[in-house]
């Protein structure tokens, strides 16, 4: 099918059932949720200016995927960036922080079956955007990171891959092997149970009761409950900033603080979800203040009925969610 004669709003209605996809692939790419929007955009443009050269030898998925991949290739050589070096403390699994990391409202992930009016569609699936799979895949090469990506989670062939990234099938087959060996190694290293955890369609029944826990925990002032909560590993930070608290006694401390030595207000937490992950909003009425204000939003992740590990994001992203700025449930 060549797309010299079509016109912009016959354009726009075949391209648009891939978005959502298309977001989620930019969003692995960059690990940016409005980095991520801003590429899909600019795809779009670049498939609009490029309609000419489609001539429907690969599927229109497979020429926006290509255009995509190297559109998010192009970002990252403009504004490259590396994690910091790993904090290392004894007794503690290495930490690596990603600053620039977002989160993904498991509202826009595209429905587990794809609908029948749009059979080359790919559902997202949930693990591929989980935090742990980001945090791992951000540390690799970008160019290997787009391989990863093709291969394993849009299950491109090497040819297909070869072909979008302008490598030979050899380099992409070798590239593939780096990078699975060293998402091997951040796995082992941060002492993770998996960069790439189990994909699930709903949070399941502990999952709900552990995080129905934490919200409880929060409204009661309540910081031994927390703690109870947690893997002596577990840790919480706070991207962009260089902020983070390893291991149980650290959290402690920041919790008795915040509930008890230095109390900052009443806490009310809404729960929610981000990246397959159970998520919580969270709002403050602090003292002499009438209203419960939106503060910040946590996703949680859950390992063996323990958590794990709280990434606490600024309330800028509460509008993705659907989440109001002040909060009036009782």
């Amino acid at each position: 099918m060549s797309m010299n004669i079509i016109d912009e709003a016959s354009f726009a209605e075949l391209t648009e059932r891939h978005r959502r996809e298309l977001r989620a692939h930019c969003y692995r790419m960059l690990g940016s949720f409005d980095e991520a929007e801003d590429l899909v955009q600019e795809t779009m443009l670049r498939a609009w200016r490029r309609r000419d050269g489609f001539q429907g030898r690969s599927s229109l998925r497979t020429w926006l995927y290509t255009i995509a991949t190297n559109a998010c290739l192009d970002q990252l050589r403009r504004r490259p960036r590396r994690p910091a070096p790993p904090v290392r403390m004894p007794g503690q699994p290495d930490f690596v922080e990603i600053a620039w990391l977002e989160p993904f409202p498991d509202s826009l992930v595209e429905p587990v079956a794809a609908p029948e009016d749009q059979p080359d569609a790919v559902a997202v699936a949930t693990e591929t955007i989980e935090l742990a799979f980001l945090i791992a895949i951000q540390q690799l090469p970008p160019r290997q990171r787009a391989v990863l990506i093709l291969r394993d989670v849009v299950d491109w062939s090497a040819a297909q891959t070869a072909q979008a990234l302008d490598m030979t099938v050899a380099s992409v087959n070798s590239a593939l092997q780096r990078a699975k060996a060293t998402l091997r190694e951040v796995a082992q290293r941060q002492d993770r149970e998996s960069v790439r955890a189990a994909a699930v369609a709903d949070a399941s029944e502990q999952e709900r009761e552990l995080l129905r826990r934490y919200v409880d925990a929060h409204a009661a002032a309540d910081p031994a409950a927390i703690v109870d909560m947690m893997r002596e590993e577990a840790r919480i930070w706070m991207p962009p900033q260089p902020l983070y608290f390893l291991g149980r006694e650290a959290i402690a401390a920041l919790f008795r603080q915040l509930f008890v030595t230095e109390p900052v207000g009443e806490f009310r937490l809404v729960p929610t979800r981000s990246n397959g992950q159970p998520a919580a909003a969270n709002y403050l009425r602090a003292p002499g203040d009438t209203e419960f204000r939106a503060v910040a939003l946590d996703v949680l992740r859950f390992v063996d009925g323990r958590l794990d590990e709280i990434v606490v994001f600024d309330k800028k992203f509460f509008p993705l969610f659907g989440l109001p700025e002040i909060w009036v449930g009782s």
